[in-house]
């Protein structure tokens, strides 16, 4: 039993040595230009936005944000930091989309729920209760006065 020990610790030794440790995992979570949750590629300088991960188009010089490790399964082979889980278990977005304004669940438990924990809308929308099943509580601003209803309470033609 010594000579075991002493053979393991020579190999465990000699792995080191030679720089054969076992890796950890790596940690890709990133924030993008604008703050959203993002990939980090290899060249630990990119940073991928979650929603372009497993897009099949590679945005990683040696296209690791489209791996079948990566992608094999979703949304269960990716990192749960670009994973939101909608109200409704069946459904999920990339993180990315969370409290982007739009209604990306489909009950907008994305933009309002108590998951989704938004800020009220930004200056470059208008709250309101739309009409239109594409957003939540707010519409953007440029599509205030154009001369359609976007709002139940038309505020985004006459107050807006």
């Amino acid at each position: 039993s010594a000579a075991a020990l002493l053979v393991i610790a020579a190999t465990v030794g000699l792995a080191v040595a030679l720089g054969l440790r076992p890796r950890a995992p790596v940690n890709r979570f990133c924030a993008t230009s604008n703050n959203q949750t993002g990939f980090l590629c290899d060249d630990r300088a990119t940073c991928v936005p979650a929603s372009q991960v497993c897009d099949r188009v590679s945005n990683c010089r040696n296209g690791e944000d489209e791996q079948e490790e990566l992608c094999g399964d979703l949304p269960r082979s990716l990192p749960g930091y670009l994973v939101f889980r909608c109200s409704n278990p069946a459904y999920w977005v990339y993180a990315d989309q969370r409290c982007n304004g739009m209604n990306n669940c489909g009950d907008c438990s994305d933009e309002m729920g108590s998951l989704a924990t938004c800020p009220q809308c930004g200056s470059e929308w208008w709250s309101c209760s739309p009409v239109l099943y594409e957003y939540c509580s707010c519409i953007p601003r440029r599509l205030c006065r154009d001369g359609v209803q976007h709002c139940l309470s038309w505020s985004d033609e006459y107050i807006c």
